[in-house]
């Protein structure tokens, strides 16, 4: 027994001998994070006070909300900056969020994964798969807000973008570069033209996005079944913010698909990505702006509605030779109500694109499959994007 219990006390001696060593090795990291309080909690945002030095879109982090909910941390976007507090757009479930919770500052602004490994998936701007394939294999994620390019890093639009539409092709061509609207009343056809182009890329060296914007998950999943059986998810991503997402991640949706899109622009590759639709985008900010006090102006939209859609819609260009040659072709659609193309998100959006593809009910009603209207279509580049022998 004494010699079991001196082995006991020797062991003892060494593993605190050890545990001192360590000790005296070790230092502390400490590191400063600027925190706040969560005031208030509204559908999609919340306010809080305390984060002095949070700057203009970057990203913050509500630690108690994730673990509540069993997932990662809930993160939210510094929207408004006020005096007293911070507007905040969230951008998940804010079923767990609650006043009085912890806020901190992440130090960095959104971003999203770019890169050949995004190709033939359905994905969330936020990276997280929604094919059922696993996850992601991502070596590089660049923010969602990029400037567009100079005018002087531009070059004019002269290779078409065919869409195997007969009427679209001959009559309002679309150019690699160009931003063309899709415009018309509900149950047109509009997705179906988008569709069709992005089928009709096989073959083109043309990689292409869809964007769907606040739709259905039916409808998402009915046209993502389409790209797969003709074989066109080997070139195309698609990037989703269902209906019942929440509302930051609806409105950022369009702009980190359209990062997605500038990394393969950028290698000197054709990129065309479809916005599917703008309209719900719209109604989404205007929800958030409304939800933030920003004061509301015509239709209740707030002020810099036409900003949002114009630093989006710019980033859509021809790059210049010395940058590569690269080009990003943009098809955003829109939804009139009782064709009306004067109301405020379609008047818009047409002096922003270069042109548009109006989609008429009555020759929709009467067959006429596409139902295009080349009457109040045009495209704004003309014959320069056609082929010889159109």
């Amino acid at each position: 027994m004494n010699r079991i219990s001196q082995q006991v006390q020797v062991a003892c001696s060494d593993a605190c001998d050890l545990i001192a060593q360590v000790l005296s090795q070790y230092q502390a990291n400490l590191t400063l994070r600027e925190t706040g309080v969560v005031q208030s909690v509204r559908p999609g945002i919340a306010r809080v006070t305390g984060l002095p030095g949070v700057q203009a879109d970057e990203l913050v982090c509500f630690p108690k909300a994730g673990i509540g909910a069993g997932v990662s941390p809930l993160l939210g976007i510094a929207f408004n900056l006020d005096p007293e507090e911070v507007g905040v757009i969230l951008l998940g479930d804010s079923q767990y969020l609650q006043a009085g919770d912890e806020v901190y500052r992440t130090g960095r602004v959104m971003d999203v994964p770019v890169g050949e490994a995004l190709l033939g998936r359905v994905v969330t701007v936020m990276g997280q798969p929604l094919d059922g394939r696993g996850a992601l294999d991502i070596a590089e994620r660049r923010p969602v807000e990029q400037e567009a390019p100079a005018i002087l890093d531009r070059a004019p639009v002269t290779v078409p973008l065919q869409t195997g539409l007969k009427v679209v092709d001959a009559l309002i061509p679309i150019g690699r570069g160009q931003r063309e609207l899709i415009i018309g009343d509900r149950q047109t056809g509009k997705t179906a033209i988008a569709i069709d182009t992005i089928l009709n890329q096989k073959d083109q060296d043309v990689i292409c996005i869809y964007c769907a914007i606040g739709q259905r998950s039916a409808a998402i999943a009915k046209v993502t079944a389409t790209l797969r059986e003709q074989g066109a998810m080997a070139y195309t991503i698609v990037v989703v913010a269902a209906g019942q997402d929440p509302l930051g991640l609806q409105y950022i949706t369009p702009y980190g698909a359209t990062t997605m899109a500038e990394y393969f622009m950028e290698q000197g590759r054709d990129v065309l990505i479809v916005y599917d639709d703008l309209t719900h985008h719209a109604r989404t900010y205007r929800e958030l702006s409304l939800l933030l006090r920003c004061p509301p102006g015509r239709e209740a939209y707030p002020g810099d509605i036409f900003y949002i859609h114009s630093r989006l819609l710019e980033r859509a260009t021809h790059l210049s030779p010395d940058l590569g040659g690269g080009s990003l072709t943009a098809l955003p659609i829109i939804e009139t109500q009782a064709q009306n193309i004067s109301a405020y998100i379609p008047t818009n959006l047409i002096p922003i694109t270069d042109g548009q593809i109006y989609l008429s009910p009555d020759l929709f009603q009467k067959s006429i499959f596409p139902a295009i209207d080349v009457g109040k279509s045009v495209s704004r580049v003309g014959g320069k994007t056609q082929l010889p022998a159109y």
